[in-house]
């Protein structure tokens, strides 16, 4: 193993779990002095050191290595192949920045957001008013993109939600993929709360609620179209709202830094979260996932909800005491916007210029219906696990719109072993992998036949005189 120093990233570890050095220390079997000199980096982290922490905290081992560093590296490209920086900056400084100063990596990220936004609604501006050009004010981050971070910062686990919603399916008697009546049942009891069915007459179905409470009332109607899992998911999340106030309202002060429409998308994000761990517990669900090698169709037929969300629930199996394989979860639609990722661990979301078109995610719209698998491999060389599904959403009848989703889960290759998705795949030759990267915009291939764009900061190759296969032919870096 070469020398790894990870002092930050350690002290951040010892940090959220509110520990002194020397509890930490002991915790892991070191002398407080030797964890002094690991946070200061030091002294390298050895991998003997890593199995400890491992044993000790259940920390992804890749979150003490190197995901959020590659993470960072890849925002990091970003930024620097924008044009606007004015600086050519190597690969070798901005790993320099993300190992060393990650905070200072993180600052520079957001800044170069928040110009983007700006830039970007400058435009729009510009472009309704028919001016050539707008002034620049400055704009915060979208509220969707703040809740997003913040669930990524807390890699996709809320031990307080999770917890209080086990504790809620023992003490409300609920019974594993029936849990309606029990939950009418509880509503009712507990909260004084009756489920009627809406069936709206004169309102178009695309604009019907699946779920609209009455506080006065004491009514939760519900839409006569959900199924019976779409059903329990929305009585789960009007049971958060009515007996969680107090942790969701806390949570959602952290992620909105002041702003109520981040507020209010966060304390609906953390009610969904808190809807999918009552309705699949943790303890349970985690067994249950371990005991069918998560298969997702056998754990949707158990827990009686459906493949996006046994999906989104894998990602979010992080219990330091008892963790599950570290997922990343993705929704996209066919024209590659990402309504939905979250993460345990890390990937290489790209946000400049689309993701890949290689990628299996895609593939998936044109094979409804059927689980596609994929090993792929990023530009850095770490190799991923990826499961991709369609799925659909309707309402109405012939000529209403609907919904179409590809939706992505995948691990990195070393968790593949213990899935059942990994069945008949050659795991260990790298030659089997498909090359993927995190945008065509910042995509280091340089053969790429599917190339979208040329790669920011590298000038093109142009011959009139000369047709390749490549549709972008960039002078070597």
């Amino acid at each position: 193993m070469k020398k790894v120093f990870v002092g930050v990233k350690l002290k951040r570890l010892r940090e959220e779990r509110g520990l002194t050095q020397i509890a930490f220390a002991e915790a892991i079997g070191l002398s407080a002095s030797y964890l002094n000199q690991l946070e200061k980096n030091q002294r390298p982290l050895t991998v003997p050191v890593l199995l400890r922490i491992n044993a000790a905290f259940g920390a992804d081992m890749q979150l003490l290595s190197d995901g959020d560093e590659a993470r960072m590296i890849a925002d990091l490209k970003e930024v620097f192949s924008d044009p606007a920086s004015g600086e050519n900056v190597s690969l070798a400084e901005i790993r320099e920045i993300a190992a060393s100063m990650p905070a200072a990596g993180r600052a520079i990220v957001a800044l170069h957001r928040r110009l983007r936004h700006v830039t970007e609604r400058g435009d729009a501006m510009a472009h309704e008013l028919g001016l050539g050009a707008a002034g620049l004010a400055t704009v915060a981050p979208m509220p969707f993109e703040q809740v997003r971070d913040f669930f990524y910062r807390h890699h996709n686990y809320f031990a307080e939600l999770d917890e209080a919603a086990e504790k809620l399916f023992a003490e409300a008697e609920l019974v594993e993929g029936e849990v309606v009546e029990g939950l009418a049942r509880y509503l009712e009891q507990r909260h004084g709360v009756r489920i009627g069915v809406r069936k709206p007459e004169g309102e178009a179905p695309n604009r019907q609620a699946n779920r609209d409470y009455n506080p006065n009332e004491r009514v939760l109607r519900l839409s006569a179209r959900l199924d019976q899992g779409q059903r329990a998911f929305q009585m789960a999340t009007q049971l958060a709202f009515l007996e969680m106030g107090e942790p969701l309202n806390r949570l959602a002060r952290e992620a909105a830094l002041g702003s109520p429409a981040t507020h209010a998308l966060a304390r609906i994000g953390l009610a969904n979260y808190f809807a999918a761990a009552l309705l699949m517990p943790y303890r349970a669900f985690l067994a249950a996932a371990e005991a069918v090698r998560y298969d997702i169709d056998r754990l949707a037929e158990q827990f009686g909800v459906g493949f996006e969300t046994i999906s989104h629930r894998l990602s979010s199996l992080q219990r330091p005491s008892a963790a599950g394989v570290p997922f990343f979860f993705i929704r996209v639609d066919r024209a590659g916007n990402i309504s939905k990722r979250q993460s345990a661990t890390d990937f290489h979301f790209s946000r400049v210029g689309g993701a890949c078109p290689l990628w299996n995610v895609y593939e998936a719209f044109a094979q409804p219906g059927r689980t596609l698998t994929q090993v792929a491999q990023m530009t850095d060389g770490r190799t991923y696990l990826w499961i991709a599904r369609a799925v659909r959403h309707t309402v109405g009848g012939y000529g209403e719109p609907d919904k179409t989703f590809a939706i992505g889960l995948g691990c990195d290759i070393r968790h593949a072993p213990r899935l059942v998705y990994s069945k008949g795949l050659d795991l260990d030759d790298p030659a089997a992998a498909t090359p993927i990267g995190a945008g065509c915009k910042v995509c280091e291939r340089p053969a790429c036949p599917q190339r979208a764009f040329p790669m920011i900061g590298r000038p093109l190759v142009v011959n009139e005189n000369r047709s390749t296969f490549l549709p972008y032919a960039a002078k070597p870096a």
